[in-house]
């Protein structure tokens, strides 16, 4: 008996697929689903998103859970920062709905049953594909590790630690308590 083999899913078959709540990624030709995010996760990425657009003006926005396909792959961080003239943009100066470039700052947090590998390959991918920044923060250590766009990464644990912030977006500061003392309310 002959079988004929499966055809194998395609980045532009995936995006033509329903949208799924929490998100979907296509990563290395699989969908995966990303958990549902939880309190500390949402007061996160909520604060965050909320902060970054205050600061950035004019300079670029932030996003969330917005899903950028490039290089392959399908990926939808916790929040995207894009330089505003990197924003994709229709004729009538509105924003597009797809953006199929990367983000020129990725954010991640961390949620409790999530692959840190997975997540730290979303990052790795984003700065390989243009991305200055990417921050990778993890709740339950109270810790945020900082990838630049060579692929180094740090991590800043301690509370008055400034964390470093792409060129454009120098406006903002944030130390680790900050981010962390909006966990306490």
């Amino acid at each position: 008996m002959v079988q004929t083999p499966i055809k194998p899913l395609t980045l532009e078959t995936f995006l033509a697929m329903p949208d799924t709540k929490p998100a979907s990624e296509f990563i290395n030709g699989k969908i995966l689903q990303k958990p549902m995010p939880e309190g500390e996760h949402s007061v996160l990425q909520g604060e965050l998103v909320t902060i970054i657009n205050a600061h950035l003006k004019s300079a670029g926005r932030s996003f969330p859970e917005l899903r950028c396909s490039f290089g392959g792959r399908a990926v939808v961080p916790d929040v995207t920062v894009f330089r505003d003239d990197r924003i994709p943009r229709k004729p009538n100066g509105r924003i597009e709905n797809i953006f199929s470039i990367a983000p020129d700052w990725t954010i991640e947090i961390l949620s409790p049953d999530q692959s840190q590998t997975k997540v730290i390959r979303n990052i790795l991918h984003c700065i390989e594909h243009g991305s200055a920044m990417g921050w990778l923060i993890d709740p339950e250590e109270s810790c945020i590790f900082v990838y630049d766009e060579a692929g180094t990464v740090k991590m800043f644990d301690q509370p008055k630690n400034m964390l470093p912030v792409p060129k454009f977006a120098a406006a903002i500061q944030l130390t680790v308590g900050d981010i962390f003392g909006w966990l306490v309310v």
